[in-house]
């Protein structure tokens, strides 16, 4: 591991424990060349499961990726990382309980999609507009329209677009 701070690549762990539910060991660094701590995180990795993106192309699942784009939709929001990675823990778990060794994007993005609209309806709708390749602004209506219409999945979230 690179120190944080200065490069280094020589460090010690100076705790290890258990995180996320037993999905992930978190990890304190020393760094040996400046003294800096940090955090580091291990999961397992998924790389037994690959994804069929739109045009065929296969490659290995990635977490990082899934969790990346959970953030950039929640960018500015007033979402926490941890309801991310809580989330990014969940749809994971459901592919893996799926048992099957190739996922196609669309099934991920169904599910990403699903995960948002209890989380943050503005996300939902951002990601929506990328998932689904929005062309015209008539389709943010037609999406934000149904989700109007739809009972909100979380009590605690406001309604977003009525006056």
């Amino acid at each position: 591991m690179r120190c944080t701070k200065c490069g280094e690549q020589k460090d010690k762990v100076v705790d290890s424990r258990e995180a996320k539910n037993g999905l992930a060991i978190r990890r304190r660094r020393e760094c040996l060349g400046c003294g800096h701590r940090f955090t580091t995180y291990e999961h397992l990795e998924h790389s037994d499961i690959r994804v069929v993106k739109r045009n065929g192309v296969r490659e290995p699942f990635s977490r990082d990726k899934l969790l990346g784009g959970l953030m950039k939709s929640c960018e500015k929001r007033p979402v926490s990382i941890d309801i991310l990675e809580n989330a990014t823990d969940k749809i994971i778990s459901e592919i893996q309980s799926d048992g099957l060794r190739e996922i196609p994007t669309q099934v991920i993005g169904a599910r990403v999609m699903q995960k948002l609209e209890s989380i943050d309806q503005v996300a939902y709708v951002r990601y929506a507009s990328v998932y689904r390749q929005f062309q015209a602004i008539g389709e943010f209506i037609d999406e934000i329209e149904s989700l109007e219409r739809r009972p909100n999945a979380d009590g605690n979230q406001s309604d977003f677009f009525s006056q």
